[in-house]
């Protein structure tokens, strides 16, 4: 089933809550539950067909409607709602802003320093996944995305460690994991000794993202950046 589809079901047993039904059995026909969901009485019978399959709800038909309770499932599925929605609203921050940019050819600044390997390491550790040595650039073309990337500074990331070697300073760099094009894992790094200002962001990944997903220089990427809990 899509999640869509689960949604729809969440909402009828949401309306199903709504008329007592997690409390007691009420006696609901579809005519009223279609009246209540804006939509046809089939449609809001087949959703009460497929509720009682998953064992959300209990129901017995009768002439006069059916009567129905809500059962112990299914008011864990309204809980969990409550719960999600409730973080939602109180949370500090979104859970995860979209970003779009246009692929451009960088100056190849990403390899060096993510293959060095005191970076890798905690990439590694930190992100689960191995980089790709190099980055994906993708230019920022609209000032809300100039000012959404500018935000993420305020939000929570993955912290990589600074060093040193004999011959000069590492920096600290942050990391936001990130899904690209709805398809990979990756993260967005930020302060990685890069000469690029505010509208740029580099996005790095297990894989090499430009091959993976067939990006060629002037191609527009989404990027969902994940905030942290």
């Amino acid at each position: 089933m899509t999640e869509g589809r689960v949604w729809r079901l969440l909402f009828t047993l949401l309306k199903l809550a709504e008329m007592g039904a997690h409390r007691r059995t009420a006696k609901i026909s579809t005519e009223y539950l279609a009246r209540k969901l804006g939509m046809s009485q089939q449609t809001a019978s087949r959703h009460l067909i497929e509720l009682d399959d998953r064992g959300w709800i209990s129901r017995t038909i009768t002439p006069e409607g059916c009567l129905i309770k809500i059962t112990d499932s299914g008011v864990t599925e309204l809980k969990k709602l409550y719960s999600n929605l409730r973080l939602l609203m109180e949370a500090a921050y979104p859970p995860s802003v979209t970003l779009e940019g246009v692929v451009f050819m960088g100056l190849g600044e990403g390899a060096y320093y993510i293959s060095k390997e005191l970076y890798r390491k905690q990439f590694i550790e930190k992100l689960g996944f191995d980089p790709y040595p190099g980055t994906l650039n993708l230019k920022l073309t609209t000032d809300y995305d100039v000012k959404t990337r500018s935000e993420l500074e305020a939000y929570p990331a993955v912290e990589i460690e600074g060093f040193k070697n004999e011959n000069r300073t590492f920096g600290h760099v942050k990391c936001y994991p990130v899904i690209i094009e709805n398809k990979v894992k990756g993260a967005v790094i930020s302060a990685l000794r890069s000469h690029y200002g505010a509208s740029v962001i580099e996005v790095i990944a297990p894989v090499f993202l430009r091959k993976q997903l067939k990006l060629k220089d002037g191609h527009k990427v989404k990027v969902e950046v994940l905030t942290l809990p």
